[in-house]
């Protein structure tokens, strides 16, 4: 990598981690304001804080509950939030430089910032792009309202049904978690119907823009790219096993209470397997789930969604190259291989360091919050490392932590959402001065024992 290159990068970083920074501090001064409560009292700096970086992070964890405390300003300020945060702060920077006609062309710093955010090889593809993605978002957004409404609306009225339609389809696509009901969707877990549309909104907002430009291009192309190819086959494999492996830990969702036809528990079962991939929309307590079940959707939570998608977590891309570098490894492969290409091996090394990185922030985030926060009886560790892992993907989910969390924990937890969101790599060009330094001394290769 060049030094031209790592400079610029080191700038749109800064760019990319600042303009976040700002977007949370217009949340955090409009949640501020007495019209953004019910009350119409104020509501304390760190609660205001942790919701705003919670929405523009899109994580969906909250310290108060959204349709109780706050307003309509407060909620639909927090749906903005998500919003610009799902989308990218560039993307809507760009759309309206071009709506106020401000600028003929897109600047090359411009570019480059969508290029990284939205994760694109080449530099050419920014604009059509950053349009895809916006009428990908529209038609999926405006789709699920459509969808929601004919069960919201008969159900609530005309105009509150119309609110929660839109309210519930923007946060389920940009997989935020936040809701209007009080309760996610607990009191909807009988409602076939609005758990599977829920269900097509997450994964239209997790998969990726990128993908599913391939994948609806592909009658004029016939070829996926490697890495939507990649994508697919991770993201389907982890759907699969997550289901099978959900209906053995719980027994096909027995702890419902009633009497649900077994239709409706395997559609919440599969609910249950794509909710930790960043939605953070449940529709029965966490709490009470058995171990196995927690522990697999810490295990989906750390994974996430696909790049350039809402999604958080180390994304399935990574997920995917790690795996098949292990299997390949075990065959005595020297190479990486897939759908027949080869991976490099900086992009091996690159997925090796993310994980890497990602393990010793959570590491270090839950011996923190150990010392922090009181764990409640009948809870052990998983109590905080659900909770990290949570904040780090990006997924909303809770044990129960959430609210009892001290000042330091909210801070811990505020800035491992913004981790995730934003990504280790930027936030570490964005802090660092790194240069780089070509060495002319290459010293004798050597091995030691490994395991």
């Amino acid at each position: 990598m060049s030094i031209w290159h790592l400079k610029f990068l080191d700038t749109l970083s800064k760019k990319m981690v600042f303009g976040f920074i700002l977007i949370i501090a217009v949340g955090t001064i409009l949640l501020s304001l007495p019209a953004a409560t019910r009350t119409g009292q104020g509501t304390p700096l760190i609660d205001v804080l942790f919701t705003a970086a919670s929405a523009t992070c899109i994580t969906g964890l909250t310290v108060v509950n959204t349709a109780a405390h706050w307003s309509v300003f407060g909620q639909l300020v927090i749906l903005g939030m998500a919003e610009v945060g799902a989308l990218g702060y560039m993307t809507f920077a760009v759309l309206l430089f071009n709506l106020i006609r401000r600028h003929r062309h897109m600047g090359l710093s411009t570019q480059l910032m969508v290029k990284e955010s939205l994760n694109l090889e080449n530099l050419s593809d920014t604009k059509s792009v950053m349009k895809y993605v916006v009428q990908l978002s529209a038609i999926f957004q405006l789709g699920g309202v459509a969808l929601l409404a004919v069960d919201f609306i008969p159900r609530f009225g005309w105009r509150h049904g119309l609110y929660v339609s839109v309210y519930h389809s923007v946060m389920s696509f940009c997989n935020a978690g936040f809701d209007v009901f009080g309760n996610s969707l607990m009191a909807f877990r009988d409602d076939t119907y609005v758990i599977l549309v829920t269900i097509v909104l997450i994964v239209g907002g997790g998969l990726g823009f990128l993908v599913w430009r391939d994948v609806l291009l592909y009658h004029e192309r016939h070829r996926l790219s490697l890495n939507s190819k990649l994508t697919l086959v991770t993201t389907g494999t982890l759907f699969v096993v997550g289901f099978l492996a959900l209906l053995v830990t719980e027994g096909n969702l027995a702890c419902i209470p009633g009497n649900p036809t077994w239709i409706n528990r395997v559609v919440n079962t599969l609910f249950l397997s794509v909710t930790p991939r960043t939605a953070g929309i449940v529709t029965l307590p966490t709490e009470s789930l058995h171990a196995g079940s927690i522990f697999l959707l810490m295990i989906l939570m750390f994974v996430g969604g696909t790049p350039g998608s809402t999604a958080g977590g180390i994304k399935t891309t990574t997920f995917g190259v790690l795996m098949l570098q292990s299997i390949a490894q075990l065959r005595g492969k020297d190479d990486v291989e897939f759908s027949h290409r080869r991976f490099s091996q900086a992009n091996i090394s690159r997925a090796l360091l993310l994980v890497f990185l990602a393990s010793i922030v959570i590491t270090v985030a839950t011996l923190i919050l150990t010392q922090t926060e009181k764990i409640p009886r009948g809870y052990g560790l998983e109590y905080i490392v659900f909770e990290v892992l949570s904040a780090f993907g990006t997924v909303g989910l809770s044990l129960g932590l959430t609210p009892h969390l001290s000042v330091i924990g909210k801070l811990i937890i505020i800035l491992l959402m913004f981790i995730g969101r934003v990504g280790i790599f930027t936030s570490l060009y964005s802090l660092s001065k790194r240069q780089t330094k070509v060495s002319r001394i290459r010293y004798p290769e050597e091995n030691v024992l490994i395991g």
